[in-house]
This record gives C-alpha cells, structure tokens and sequence, in this order.
C-alpha cells in the first residue's frame, strides 16, 4: 500500500482565491463516502449485478477480442495486468485486453520527452508502441472490458475515479491524492468529456473531486449513460 498522507482533511488547503472548492467541500471530498451507508450498499450491490451482466453476456466478445489481440501479435498473452493504485493507496492489479507490444513498459523511458500530458501523467496520440488492434480496441474501449472483473472483486467500482500508475501516485501532492478517497472506476466524468485529451492534469483532479463531491446514484446512473454514448461514438483513444 502506498502512502496517502493528503487524505487528511485538516491537510487539504485550497489552492487560493480562485480554487474550485471551499475547505469543508474538500474535507467532505477526503472522507469520500464513508458515512453513506445506503449508497455504499446500493453502489455495490450495482457494480456486482452490472459486472456479472457484462461478463457473462459479453464473453463471446471477450473470446473474440482474445483471440483477435493474440493473432495480431502472438508474443504475449491477450490480458494485460498492471499495478494500480486504489482506494486510500491500496495497489491492486488491473486487468485489459493488451493494446500494446510486450515490451511497451521497457520503450517508455525513450518517449518521455515527448509526453503530450502535463503533470504526473504520460501519453502521446501516436504511441509507436501500440498494435493494429490495439487501436481498435482503444478506439472502441473493448480494452476495457475485463475490468469488469477487478469490479466483481470489488479492487474497483463501475463509477470512480480513473486508476493511477503507482509512479504517478508518488507525484502527487496533497490536493491530488483527495482523488483516492474512493475507489477507482471505470468511468468519471473525465471519461466522458469530448475534449478530455486536451485537458490539463490538474482539471482531470478538479472533475474527480467534483465526482466524488457529488457522489450519488443518479449521478452514477446519468455517467453510465453518458459512457454508453461515448462508446457508441467511438471516443476512446
């Protein structure tokens, strides 16, 4: 588990005059959801019957999607699983549909500089490390799909904050680990943003902090719906 000190309510300052959030705005955003029982059960009771819904209905596409990512680059298996970092710093592993080559996390030293992301976070439109089919499993967000699993386990939730790169976390100031007050899902409002690759790292944090401010179930009913838009307009990168 990594070290969150920022979860501390009484140490989130705001950034100024022109922040976002008052102070008891943000020590209601530390304490996450904590307190709400009903919507804590309510949530994972969703993410349970959601989860099982989308695993057992979709697994021929999960079948397809395997095989398809395994015939485009054979050197590898079809799932790739990462450590991210979840709720309150706890690491878990992630599991994708590979979208890129086996030896992507060894190149990524020698494109650093040309990050197109501000802040702790890397990414460039033409990764030379991503396959054929990766592309159009990024496209599509078919890569997503076995994430599913890390919500049935319960390492994640279907509406949350988007995990971070343990590397990532230990950038993080005090204002940004607020962002791990729940847990990590696998759509926010980031995620739902048309201009999301244009925006900064810093209001990425800011529409994280305003999610889990505003946490509740119809918030997380109207997200999921504006996914499935995003999705079948083919908006994933």
């Amino acid at each position: 588990m990594l070290p969150v000190p920022g979860t501390a309510a009484d140490h989130v300052v705001p950034r100024g005059e022109d922040a976002r959030f008052s102070q008891a705005e943000l020590e209601r955003i530390a304490q996450g959801i904590e307190g709400r029982l009903l919507y804590r059960t309510v949530k994972r009771l969703f993410d349970i019957t959601f989860s099982l819904v989308v695993l057992v209905v979709l697994l021929p596409v999960h079948l397809a999607v395997a095989l398809t990512v395994y015939l485009d680059d054979p050197h590898g298996s079809p799932l790739f699983f990462q450590e991210r970092v979840g709720r309150r710093g706890k690491t878990f592993r992630m599991v994708k549909f590979r979208s890129m080559y086996v030896d992507a996390e060894d190149r990524l030293e020698s494109l650093m500089s040309a990050n197109e992301k501000d802040g702790p976070v890397f990414k460039i439109r033409e990764d030379p490390r991503i396959t054929r089919v990766g592309r159009f499993i990024r496209k599509t967000s078919l890569d997503e799909l076995p994430q599913f699993w890390n919500v049935l386990v319960g390492d994640m939730s279907i509406v949350g904050p988007r995990p971070a790169l343990p590397r990532e976390v230990r950038q993080y100031n005090l204002r940004d680990q607020l962002r791990l007050s729940v847990k990590p899902g696998i759509t926010c409002y980031w995620q739902t943003r048309r201009n999301r690759d244009s925006i900064s790292f810093e209001e990425w944090v800011d529409l994280d902090l305003l999610y889990i401010l505003k946490s509740g179930i119809w918030t997380d009913i109207k997200l999921i719906i504006q996914t499935v838009g995003c999705v079948l307009t083919l908006q994933g990168e």
